[in-house]
């Protein structure tokens, strides 16, 4: 039992992150309630899969974050909101930008609008490494320039910014925490990791992949939920950005090399045009400064490195080969 028991809301808790943090928070005794995008299947995501434990502890609350009124009444005796509740898949962005603009935009101003009519509620919204676009210096602080490379950045610009503004005309407690390119159990295969060790282990010939040359800070999730955890808890960091990432980059390239070394087969690629981003579009390099997130908060990764790396990638590799998930994935397929 944490020393306050917080009565916390996670938007998203049904996805890659949401469902890791609301099992962390559920654990550490806090009240939690789970929004997760309403659907006829009555499927809670990942939380399908929690622990009967978890599954008992927690509050479910299905309903779409683009719908204000629904984001109320999830709201409602609410101490802090973890908002995860977004679309993030690049590919997608191409093809669908507006859909992107309701959800991280509009349903973002819903989290905050409800938040600001309750007063005193403590929301902890969730950026992304993107918004900097290809690293101008490296490692890349939080006062690194913003800039849109794809319409998915765009709308996560433009939803931190408007996190921060309600902070600064309606003294509403905001925090925004920056992840760095999330991996572990659970990611979905519209991400590149995962889009290697499904493949890889579901006896593909070849990797079918993009371009392996643009780098990437990767930080394993359980680093990343214990940063939100920390901001739940603390109340730390309000009206600040706060990155949290390995402070270590490394190539798509390498990270096969690495997923081959923990697999023990070797992995040949052959590039899939489809799978490539517009020229100007890749974000060619991404590089943690994870000092703020380490003065502020204490926080500190626990998988840095390329050991850090290394282990999170093991972790990962063993979790798919477990009965029952990797048969959830279609490696033979390009997952936009």
């Amino acid at each position: 039992m944490t020393p306050s028991r917080k009565r916390i809301l996670v938007t998203g808790a049904d996805g890659f992150i949401g469902s890791h943090l609301t099992e962390a928070l559920v654990r550490r005794g806090h009240d939690v309630r789970a929004f997760v995008y309403y659907n006829s299947f009555n499927s809670w995501g990942w939380l399908d899969h929690a622990d009967q434990d978890v599954k008992d502890a927690i509050d479910v609350f299905a309903g779409d974050v683009r719908d204000a009124h629904g984001m109320r009444q999830a709201m409602d005796g609410r101490d802090v909101v973890l908002h995860l509740a977004a679309l993030i898949a690049i590919p997608y962005s191409y093809h669908s930008p507006a859909t992107y603009v309701e959800t991280n935009i509009q349903g973002t101003l819903n989290v905050l609008q409800a938040a600001a009519d309750r007063g005193g509620v403590h929301v902890v919204h969730t950026s992304t490494s993107e918004v900097y676009g290809t690293a101008q210096f490296v490692p890349i602080t939080e006062d690194h320039p913003l800039q849109a490379q794809s319409p998915y950045s765009a709308t996560k610009i433009a939803a931190d910014q408007m996190a921060l503004a309600f902070h600064r005309s309606f003294e509403t407690p905001v925090a925004v925490l920056r992840p760095f390119n999330t991996y572990g159990p659970r990611q979905s295969a519209r991400a590149v990791l995962p889009t290697i060790i499904t493949q890889a282990l579901s006896g593909q010939p070849r990797l079918r992949l993009g371009d392996l040359h643009p780098t990437r800070d990767f930080t394993f999730v359980s680093d990343t939920v214990r940063a939100f955890v920390m901001m739940a808890e603390s109340g730390l960091g309000l009206g600040e950005v706060i990155n949290t990432g390995s402070n270590f980059e490394i190539s798509i390239g390498d990270a096969v090399k690495a997923i081959a070394e923990v697999t023990g087969s070797p992995l040949e690629v052959e590039t899939d045009e489809q799978r490539r981003r517009p020229e100007k579009s890749e974000v060619e390099r991404l590089w943690a400064d994870n000092t703020k997130a380490r003065e502020v908060l204490g926080w500190v990764p626990e998988y840095g490195g390329l050991d850090g790396f290394k282990r999170g990638i093991a972790e990962t590799v063993d979790w798919f080969r477990r009965s029952g998930h990797i048969a959830r994935y279609k490696a033979d397929r390009y997952n936009v």
